[in-house]
This record gives structure tokens, C-alpha cells and sequence, in this order.
């Protein structure tokens, strides 16, 4: 436990980072698995509406600097390339 005053509230601000970046993560962990649930059920209107919300919340979490910017640029590719594969089938 920290003695310094600055410090003890360093601990509190990490805190409440931590968990707003969590939640962030897990938002955008839930839209690609609901996403994902679209592509498996072949319904191309839905992965279609999905993609474009799903991008968008990578795309904030990545300026929030939750995601790098590659590691955000490789989820937006695997999820547009199983778009593209369910439409070519």
C-alpha cells in the first residue's frame, strides 16, 4: 500500500482505468462474437450490419489505445475476409 498521498490516488485512478478499458475490451469481444453467430447462420443482411458497427467499436478502442494499431487492423481483415468468403459461397 502506497504512504504517499499522490500515490494512493494513482492506485484509485488505475483502478477505474482498468476497469473502463475492460469493458471496452469486452464490448467489442461481444460484437464479434455476435457477429461471428451471423456468419455461422449464413445471414449475410446481419453480418453485413454487424461488420460495420463491429469495425467501428475496434476503430475506438484502438484511438482509446486499447488495441495496437496492427492488432485492431488484423481483427477488421478477419472479419471482412469471412464476410467476403459467405457472400463468394
Amino acid at each position: 500500500m502506497p504512504n504517499i498521498k499522490s500515490q494512493k490516488k494513482r492506485v484509485v485512478i488505475a483502478q477505474r482505468e482498468n476497469e473502463i478499458n475492460t469493458s471496452k475490451r469486452s464490448r467489442v469481444r461481444n460484437a464479434i462474437k455476435k457477429y461471428e453467430t451471423a456468419i455461422a447462420n449464413k445471414d449475410v443482411a446481419t453480418a453485413e450490419k454487424l461488420l460495420v458497427e463491429t469495425i467501428s467499436l475496434i476503430d475506438r478502442a484502438k484511438s482509446d489505445g486499447i488495441y495496437h494499431a496492427n492488432t485492431a487492423s488484423r481483427k477488421i481483415s478477419r472479419l471482412s475476409k469471412q464476410l467476403d468468403a459467405l457472400k463468394k459461397a
